[in-house]
């Protein structure tokens, strides 16, 4: 008997979940009641050690007269994935709250809070996430039933930040409007000197209603939303969604297109590693090797234009496969491997540079165990000592077939993230390569399937910032009822707070480039 059989003989035998099935391989679903959920979560976060990965409210009220809250469990490395579902009564909502437990859950249940109106009993932290001042108090917008309003009026009110004093303690609030081309967000400091003692966020200034615009699509045509999630993350929330709907529908991409997507993927992110790797550089005064990486980068997005048809790599993954054949794979692997030539002469200079290795080191570290409590993921986690990849431990498209290291170091610093984002480079250039030379002649796409009503399946992609997840579920055949979207940058903003503390004000810019999380993916 292995884990996940052991896992689930004492879920039942407990009679913490009913209802069980296995809809997938290595895939387990069940009910919980509300008074069960704590001990439950408990019970797969124990033993074998689960990780709480997605919470999602579901207005069920048309089908089953109830609203549902969904909690996943993936384990770190054996693949496996455990969904319970808690009915919800809808005249006074109301789960107990795994806040306290879990700090994943303390943010998805004020997310759920603000956007279902289900209130999570015995939350530490009242305040909303979603919902900003000038929502009016009674609107959630995902129920169903919610019509359109227009009463939002901005009451003055501040948000309550909580306020850090003491003799010679000041602050310096940052946004939510910046220099230059980025999206919105506030960042309050609380400073002695120059030393940051507190930083606190606040985000989802342009919440654009995502998840609602999914409602009533067909699938096919929810991918342009997803790809549209986070804009230098295409491919990765494309993918994503697309392998949430396949296993809904029960159907498999043909290999090659398995293949195909692999590629697609690292053009991604390599890319975007090579971008972020000059953008480090230069919020140190290096801006020769922020110039030199965006020549490389244009390089790498003609090419992304000449494999898709477009810059961003948009068009090219589809449910069930891929829309394009790869022209000439031999070019592209030729194409990467240059670029990586080119790439690795510049990161060679710049570790030479001790000015520059010397703003780096030791510069907004976040210790691994720090790391593990928020649940950060991709080049931040690795970069803190934490070995995940989604590639390798919950293997998708044709990774499972392919060599890679998933590269991991310990000072959880900005060198670190830096260093991260060249090894990941190296290996996306290989993936590249290896996929190109191995992949089998055959279609590109299997024909559509279809879904049962309102059974959630599930996409899992280690994009370039880290694990997304989407959840999907049918309203029939072939409708969208909910699609739920969780951007590795939902778990990895708040970890931001911790890297900060005890560095100077100067190096705000350094350590939240080095970061780099997505406004858009987050603020759904």
């Amino acid at each position: 008997m292995n884990d996940l059989d052991r896992l689930v003989r004492t879920l039942t035998e407990d009679d913490l979940v009913t209802r069980v099935t296995r809809p997938r391989p290595g895939e387990v679903h069940g009910r919980v009641n509300a008074s069960s959920i704590r001990g439950a979560a408990e019970q797969i976060s124990r033993e074998p050690g689960g990780r709480l990965i997605l919470m999602a409210g579901d207005d069920r009220r048309v089908a089953t007269h109830q609203f549902l809250v969904h909690y996943v469990f993936a384990h770190p490395r054996d693949g496996w994935l455990v969904r319970v579902a808690v009915p919800v009564t809808p005249g006074s909502p109301s789960v107990p709250s795994l806040a306290p437990f879990h700090y994943a859950a303390s943010r998805f249940e004020r997310e759920i809070r603000d956007q279902f109106g289900i209130e999570f009993a015995g939350h530490p932290d009242p305040r909303p996430l979603v919902r900003h001042a000038f929502w009016p108090e009674d609107y959630h917008p995902l129920r169903t039933d919610e019509p359109a309003r227009h009463d939002f009026v901005d009451d003055g009110r501040p948000f309550p930040f909580t306020e850090v004093g003491g003799e010679g303690v000041y602050e310096i609030p940052v946004g939510p409007v910046h220099a230059g081309v980025i999206e919105p967000g506030h960042f309050r400091f609380s400073v002695l000197g120059e030393t940051i003692i507190d930083m606190k966020s606040r985000l989802y200034f342009t919440h654009k209603g995502t998840e609602k615009l999914f409602e009533g699509r067909r699938a096919a045509d929810g991918v342009e939303l997803a790809e549209r999630i986070s804009g230098d993350t295409s491919v990765g929330h494309a993918l994503a969604y697309a392998q949430a709907v396949e296993a809904a529908t029960l159907i498999e991409a043909p290999p090659r297109a398995q293949y195909l997507r692999v590629i697609l993927l690292e053009l991604e992110r390599l890319y975007n590693h090579v971008t972020d790797f000059g953008a480090i550089a230069n919020d140190t005064g290096f801006a020769v090797a922020h110039a030199q990486c965006y020549r490389i980068r244009e390089g790498l997005l003609r090419l992304n234009k000449q494999v898709t048809g477009s810059r961003l790599l948009r068009g090219s993954i589809v449910p069930g496969g891929v829309a394009k054949d790869l022209a000439d794979a031999l070019d592209v692997a030729s194409t990467v491997e240059a670029a990586l030539k080119d790439f690795e002469e510049v990161v060679s200079l710049c570790l030479q540079n001790t000015l520059l290795v010397d703003r780096l080191e030791g510069t907004g570290a976040l210790d691994s165990a720090a790391a593990a409590d928020f649940g950060v993921l991709g080049y931040v986690a690795r970069a803190s000592g934490l070995d995940i990849d989604a590639r390798r431990d919950q293997p998708f498209a044709a990774y499972g077939h392919l060599a890679f290291d998933v590269p991991v170091f310990t000072t959880g610093d900005v060198k670190a993230r830096a260093l991260v984002r060249v090894e990941e480079a190296r290996q996306a250039v290989s993936l590249v390569r290896q996929a190109c030379r191995a992949m089998p002649a055959g279609p590109l796409r299997a024909p559509s399937g279809t879904a049962d009503p309102y059974e959630p399946a599930f996409g899992i992609v280690e994009g370039w910032r880290g694990r997304i997840v989407h959840m999907v579920a049918f309203a029939d055949d072939t409708t969208l009822h909910r699609v739920k979207v969780v951007d590795p940058s939902f778990f990895n903003w708040p970890a931001l707070s911790v890297a900060l503390m005890d560095n100077i004000v100067p190096d705000f810019p350094l350590c939240n480039k080095s970061f780099n999380q997505s406004y858009s993916g987050n603020d759904l």
